[in-house]
Order: structure tokens, then sequence, then C-alpha cells
């Protein structure tokens, strides 16, 4: 499996409800999406937002994230957040992983977006643990397609 994790902060709430709707729309993107293998979205402390996903290879996500909802979001996320990263890699086993392990990688091998106003956090690569307790979180799960097996 190819996983994709992403950690964005909204830098403020002006930018929220249009945050909020394109993160539904892309939800509902993905999950229809082929090579979507499942995935979480984590609703984190001061305005932070993550999403793991999980997909049969890179080019099933690539053609995700070039197309739709996605695609139409990205730009704006430049403006809208000022930390954003994300990290990708393989593995065999077909679940989707614990939030600490998705960290881990984002951590170790995590890539900067660009955004036009960057945190001190993003400037220095420091990104904080997702918070576990409570938990605000939502499981995605690919939609049933008719003639094709999920993951």
């Amino acid at each position: 499996m190819f996983l994709s994790v992403t950690r964005l902060r909204v830098r403020s709430l002006h930018y929220l409800p249009a945050f909020l709707w394109m993160t539904l729309r892309a939800q509902r993107q993905s999950v229809g999406a082929p090579g979507f293998g499942g995935g979480r979205l984590l609703v984190d402390r001061r305005s932070t937002y993550w999403t793991l996903t999980a997909w049969e290879d890179e080019k099933a996500m690539k053609a995700f994230r070039g197309s739709g909802a996605h695609v139409r979001v990205m730009p704006k996320l430049i403006e809208w957040c000022d930390e954003a990263a994300y990290a990708h890699w393989t593995t065999a086993d077909h679940s989707i992983p614990e939030w600490t392990e998705a960290w881990e990688h984002l951590v170790s091998e995590g890539r900067m977006s660009q955004v036009s106003h960057p945190s001190p956090d993003h400037e220095s690569r420091r990104f904080s643990k997702p918070r576990l307790q409570p938990l605000i979180e939502r499981k995605l799960r690919p939609a049933a397609r008719s003639g094709t097996s999920a993951l």
C-alpha cells in the first residue's frame, strides 16, 4: 500500500468555513477514487487537521490529488494555512496505521508545503504529536464499486 499523511493548520478562523467545506468535498472525492484503500481524518488542537490515506499505489494517489475538489483547494491552502506538511511511504501491510506512526513518518520524512504566512513551527519543521485523547476522528472507507475489490 502507498500511504500519505498530511498535516495542515488553518491560520485564521476567517478561513475555517471554506476550509471545512472543501475538506468535506475532497473527502467525498477520495472515498470514490479508484485505488483508495481507506483512511482517517483527525481534528487536532489549534485548528490543525490531519489526513491519513491508503492507496493501491502512488499512481492512484496522484490521480486523486490532481483532480476534482482536491486539485481546486490546493492553491487556496497557501493562503489559508500557516503550517502544511506531508509524507508518503509504502508498506506491505493492508491496515491503516495509527496516528503515532503517521506522525513519526512526518517527522522523519516529511516535506513542507509552501505557505504564504509560515508560523515559526513551520519554518523550523516542528510537528506536535497528534492529540489522541479526546480524539475527534473520522474513518474513511472506500465506496463500494461493482466489479472491483477493495483493499
